[in-house]
């Protein structure tokens, strides 16, 4: 299917590896010209050699989204080397607390920090230049966890928030042609992801146990299905599609909204 968004140029936050990475992927796949940031510039050059194995253009800019000055750097590096952005994707994210007794202020600000507040300045910085031309795609990672309980109680509280900010975005951008919506994945294995290191510390038996409880499917999720989701948000194909929350979790969440 062509997704209609060759040529176009995105940002990917987190994007040299797990889901960030993933989604970086389906856009290059699709022709999408795709700037990625990150920490870790070493996994950022490995990363954008792979973008541009699809033909286009790719850029990685070595930054810390959680500090206040990094959207505009990275918004400025992008545009002067690949050009105006069309697609925003929000995916840097992580628990830093546990329970609400044992989690620290300062735990609760940095994971606000990390999975709210870093994607509403990235969406400051796009939603003036989508607007004005008319286009523009904002896809933001939630999770499960940001629809129903689970996780630790900064990342629960964030995520939620993040899909409140996602659907009041949606619905005041509408008319202006730029389309926000959320994915909201559920327990995805990854290198370095927090199930791989559960699988790793836990025992066979506690591991299967958990999967038998909480995974219809009876294994966990793989990141393409989510980076193919984002593809498809951020395409022609989903022009009728904003405020939209969608699970990608193999059955795993047991809401029904």
């Amino acid at each position: 299917m062509d997704l209609g968004i060759a040529g176009k140029v995105a940002i990917v936050t987190g994007g040299s590896r797990g889901l960030g990475r993933e989604a970086a992927m389906s856009l290059a796949r699709e022709g999408v010209k795709v700037a990625i940031c990150a920490r870790d510039p070493e996994t950022l050059k490995r990363t954008v050699s792979e973008l541009e194995a699809f033909g286009q253009p790719s850029l990685g800019i070595s930054a810390d989204v959680i500090q206040e000055d990094a959207p505009q750097r990275v918004f400025a590096e992008t545009e002067e080397t690949l050009g105006t952005v069309d697609i925003l994707v929000n995916n840097v994210g992580g628990r830093r607390g546990t329970t609400l007794t044992e989690t620290s202020e300062e735990q609760f600000q940095e994971g606000y920090q990390a999975n709210l507040f870093s994607a509403v300045r990235f969406m400051k910085q796009a939603v003036p230049g989508m607007k004005e031309r008319g286009w523009g795609r904002i896809v933001n990672i939630s999770s499960i966890y940001g629809r129903e309980y689970g996780g630790s109680v900064d990342y629960m509280g964030a995520k939620a928030a993040l899909i409140a900010t996602t659907k009041h975005m949606a619905l005041e951008l509408a008319k202006d042609g730029v389309l926000v919506n959320c994915v909201a994945p559920g327990s995805i294995m990854h290198p370095g992801s927090s199930w791989e290191r559960f699988t790793n510390q836990q025992s066979p038996e506690v591991v299967s146990e958990f999967i038998a409880r909480n995974l219809p499917m009876g294994k966990f999720g793989w990141p393409q299905p989510i980076g193919d989701t984002v593809a498809f948000l951020a395409s022609e194909c989903a022009s009728l599609v904003t405020g939209a929350c969608i699970n990608v979790d193999g059955g795993q969440s047991r809401s029904l909204f």
